[in-house]
């Protein structure tokens, strides 16, 4: 046992090493890099999708591939031609490369056997790493997209450890790409790091366990039985499925079957009561319904809802563009559904029961067929087909035929993935792949979309914007009856047209209780293939959404709400260059905290007005923000000045200063030491001092807090580099750990060659985006690595704001009125000029609307996706300096030259397009 895992912490080190001289040759051998002007001619870059998921399980980060090929190997015999050069010099990048990754490379597996001086005798040190003694270990096999790979699971006190067997069969049979994409086949897990632990199925038996990880990816494993899965959730720390569903984190949670996770969660009532959209609630349903990325049988299903694809615009409010969501795809054909029917009918076969359709809506092939054009599925694809792409027009070409053919091939009745509603990436053939041409002598490259969308971001705004519409969400109810519900299976379901192959059901069949090797081995193949029914949540009809109407009347009503709530004036003149608005109920002080340019800072008390609506008029009138006393009287200034020195070339704006979500601590940077420090709002007191940058910090921003008031904050400095630290809520210092006295940044961010100018940092997405003084913008992750430079149009040269949206929107202001949106991959989308000189912006929670203000005193509003000006606000008499909105996201609050601060009141419905076609 010591010995398997000692080998296996070798291994782990040894990847690690690997990727680490990686990384560092990325770093240097970028265009930004030290060696970048210098590198020979940059050959061609490919990318991937990266495994982390953002708060709705979206996976949309793209990152390098140094695996990426062009796959010329792959083409069909008849699309051959000739293969370019290009593909010649990858080839050669690539045998440079050493590929231990995936353990294909001979040369580390003699390393990892015989040669232990290589490694450095690692034995003592390791045997110290295992925390404490094994506590549990049993046979298992990993379940990952492309792969199931036995070996041993090891638990420790505190650690999770896994071991492939590469001594097994099956696993020396595996194609080595695959397994380059493939993580965790040498894995080690801290409990510290587990965030959710899900029951699963594999190949329809209740024996699998998927764990969710900090890291936002998860790892699944299917185990002997369920005894073990007992007792393996028993070693693991209690986390139940996390702290997202409204239920308590115990193992029995874990242990719940898909029904009981339902019932018990709030999820159903949430979306009822609208709090949350269609597509957050679907991906619940196949999150507890056992759908998940790990395994491709059981990859998340979602609905087709747009019947048009040929018309050159798409009315939203036209029900005929609808599809009737009470029927499942194989019923929409009023002729193809009377031949299901009718074979339903005359079934006659004793052993098999009788089904409507012989194949699924959700099946692995499917599935990689959809994803075809993007990595790491080109590859799973590939060796699926035996390492040929498919015949061109059987090839997912273009959206309206995928529709037609499912909606007239008696042998198809796909529904969708999830990506269609947020990855436009994958209608998009950037890898030059040769996927053929049809016999119609079309060639196949990018997906052909629907005229209405002119661009692949487009088609899915629009697709999603359909998923989340009124008819959708009136009818989405009897949809989820028949994939989730009580039309799954039993009467209901032959009455509903909705009865598939016995295999694809759970309970059709007891694996363990089939003795014969080779019947077993041809029944998994059959459930393999067919598809995966998900299991059922329900057993009586799901409840309908709660109207609009309903749920905020006040939508509806004309509100005769003043654009201008309130003005506050602060004793002092010197301008308002920051400002925030933590304004939680849940908070101990609610409040809007301004600094001004001379750093003297208030914490102006929050009312949470309700009379905004102008439903409390018996009321007397309360103003919402309430100026701080300490400012007001003029006492206890020395509470409210920070007199610490800055450096004498820094000028003061809003990216100079952070206040922590809880409103207790106010972070300012700039100084002469080449520090950044923390004060106390309540006293004013240093609390903290921070070193880490070369040179003068010139910018700070934070990211979205977590439970419990932790997040991340990031440094820019004069230095050209950037530094990420961990805010520790619970101890409000810099630093993982109290008392210590240098706090450590998690990561250092270069490819800069001047001072930063400005940045923006996304724990959701784990991206941070910075611009420097003389340009570019470059987007890295939060481990460090660069992605890329954004190419931004040619006046777009001193970048001065960014700001970066969950939802994937990155804005950035450049000097001169210039206004740019890019995609979270780096996509230029959309740019405009202002005749303003912006001196701040903001992004509506949902990242639709962008909030900006300047020079000129004017709020105006744009909608992100394409920059159209929605509304300006009457202009203030003096400029602005900074933003912030309120929690609720109705009212902005901006900070003006003159010393004061100017309340606005916004609404964001009144631009919704439902609320717009219909009131």
């Amino acid at each position: 046992m010591c010995d398997h895992l000692i080998r296996a912490a070798k291994y782990r080190d040894h990847v690690t090493s690997t990727q680490l001289i990686q990384k560092i040759i990325n770093i240097l051998t970028d265009k930004h890099g030290a060696w970048g002007s210098s590198s020979p001619s940059r050959l061609r870059e490919f990318w991937r999708l990266d495994y982390w998921e953002d708060d709705l399980r979206r996976r949309r980060r793209f990152v390098r591939n140094s695996f990426g090929s062009t796959h010329p190997e792959a083409t069909l015999k008849a699309a051959i031609e000739h293969g370019s050069e290009e593909d010649v010099l990858v080839k050669g990048r690539q045998s440079i490369r050493t590929q231990a990754v995936g353990n294909q490379n001979s040369e580390s597996e003699i390393l990892l056997e015989g040669d232990d001086d290589t490694l450095t005798s690692l034995e003592e040190k390791e045997i110290d790493n295992m925390a404490g003694p094994v506590n549990f270990t049993t046979a298992v096999q990993l379940i990952a997209p492309a792969v199931v790979a036995k070996g041993t699971l090891s638990i420790t006190s505190s650690e999770l450890y896994f071991e492939v067997d590469d001594e097994d069969p099956s696993y020396k049979k595996l194609d080595p790409k695959i397994l380059t994409y493939t993580e965790g086949l040498h894995g080690k897990w801290l409990f510290s790091e587990i965030r959710a632990i899900f029951s699963r199925r594999y190949l329809l038996q209740n024996t699998a366990l998927e764990i969710f990880i900090a890291n936002r990816t998860a790892v699944m494993f299917n185990f002997p039985d369920q005894a073990t899965v007992k007792k393996v959730v028993h070693c693991l720390p209690r986390v139940g499925v996390g702290t997202g569903f409204g239920l308590p984190q115990t193992r029995r949670i874990t242990l719940a079957s898909p029904r009981q996770l339902f019932k018990a969660s709030n999820m159903m009532q949430r979306w009822q009561r609208r709090e949350i959209s269609n597509f957050e609630y679907l991906m619940f349903l196949n999150t507890v319904a056992g759908r998940t990325y790990s395994d491709m049988n059981q990859y998340p299903v979602f609905p087709w809802v747009i019947t048009n694809y040929e018309s050159e615009e798409l009315d939203l409010t036209l029900p005929s563009n609808f599809r009737d969501l009470s029927k499942p795809i194989g019923a929409l054909n009023p002729k193809r559904a009377a031949f299901f029917s009718e074979r339903h009918e005359s079934w006659e076969d004793d052993q098999v029961p009788a089904f409507h359709y012989g194949t699924h809506y959700s099946t692995s092939s499917f599935t990689l067929a959809w994803l075809l054009r993007i990595e790491p599925f080109t590859t799973f694809f590939l060796n699926l087909q035996g390492g040929k792409f498919d015949h061109a027009d059987r090839t997912f070409s273009a959206v309206s035929r995928a529709w037609r053919n499912c909606q007239r091939d008696t042998s198809d009745v796909k529904e969708l993935i999830p990506e269609f509603y947020y990855l436009p990436e994958m209608f998009v053939n950037s890898n030059n792949y040769n996927l053929g041409v049809m016999d119609d002598g079309t060639v196949v490259s990018d997906v052909e979309l629907p005229l209405w969308a002119k661009t692949p971001e487009e088609f899915v705004r629009i697709n999603r914007l359909a998923l989340e519409s009124e008819f959708v969400s009136c009818q989405l109810h009897q949809w989820i009856d028949l994939i989730f519900g009580y039309k799954q299976q039993g009467p209901e379901a032959v009455r509903g047209l909705n009865v598939f192959y016995y295999l694809t059901y759970e309970g059709a069949v007891n694996l363990n209780s089939i003795s014969d090797p080779v019947l077993r081995e041809a029944v998994e193949a059959q459930i393999r293939s067919f598809g995966q029914t998900p299991s059922q949540l329900l057993i009586e009809p799901h409840p309908p959404r709660s109207s609009a109407m309903q749920v905020t009347p006040l939508m509806f009503t004309d509100q005769m709400q003043q654009d201008v709530i309130m003005v506050l004036k602060f004793p002092s003149n010197s301008p308002v260059t920051h400002v925030a608005a933590n304004t939680q109920l849940g908070l101990a002080v609610p409040a809007i905290i301004t600094v001004t340019a001379s750093r003297l800072f208030a914490v102006n008390k929050w009312h949470n007005v309700t009379g905004l609506h102008g439903t409390m008029q018996e009321q007397p009138y309360q103003l919402p923000v309430e100026i701080d006393p300490l400012i007001a009287n003029n006492t206890g200034m020395h509470r409210r000045q920070i007199t610490d020195l800055l450096d004498q070339s820094i000028q003061v704006n809003s990216q100079c200063f952070v206040i922590t979500a809880d409103n207790r601590f106010i972070l300012v940077c700039g100084f002469w030491d080449k520090s950044f420090r923390v004060y106390s709002t309540d006293t004013g007191k240093l609390t903290q001092v921070i070193f880490g940058h070369w040179d003068v910090i010139t910018c700070l921003a934070r990211s979205e807090s977590y439970i419990g008031g932790d997040c991340y904050i990031l440094s820019g400095s004069r230095d050209a580099t950037l530094l990420l630290w961990y805010w520790n809520g619970k101890n409000h210092t810099v630093g993982e750990y109290p008392n210590t006295e240098c706090a450590a940044p998690r990561a250092i961010l270069t490819g800069h060659d001047c001072e930063i100018s400005c940045a923006a940092v996304c724990a959701e997405l784990g991206l941070v985006i910075s611009g420097s003084k003389e340009g570019p913008c470059l987007i890295h992750t939060m481990n460090g690595d660069l992605l890329k430079a954004l190419e931004s149009p040619e006046n777009c040269v001193h970048p001065r704001l960014i700001q970066l949206s969950t939802e994937g929107h990155c804005v950035i202001y450049y000097e001169k009125g210039q206004f740019c949106v890019f995609s979270v991959n780096g996509k230029l989308l959309t740019k405009m000029e202002t005749e303003d000189s912006a001196k701040a912006m903001l992004l509506s929670r949902d990242g639709q609307y962008l909030i900006t203000g300047g020079e000129s005193g004017i709020v105006a509003v744009w909608q992100v996706w394409d920059l159209k000006q929605l509304m300006t606000y009457p202009g203030c008499d003096a400029g602005i300096r900074s933003m912030a909105m309120s929690h609720d996201q109705r009212v902005i609050v901006t900070g003006m030259a003159s010393g004061s601060i100017v309340l606005f009141y916004i609404d964001f419905n009144r631009w919704h397009h439902e609320y717009q076609t219909r009131y």
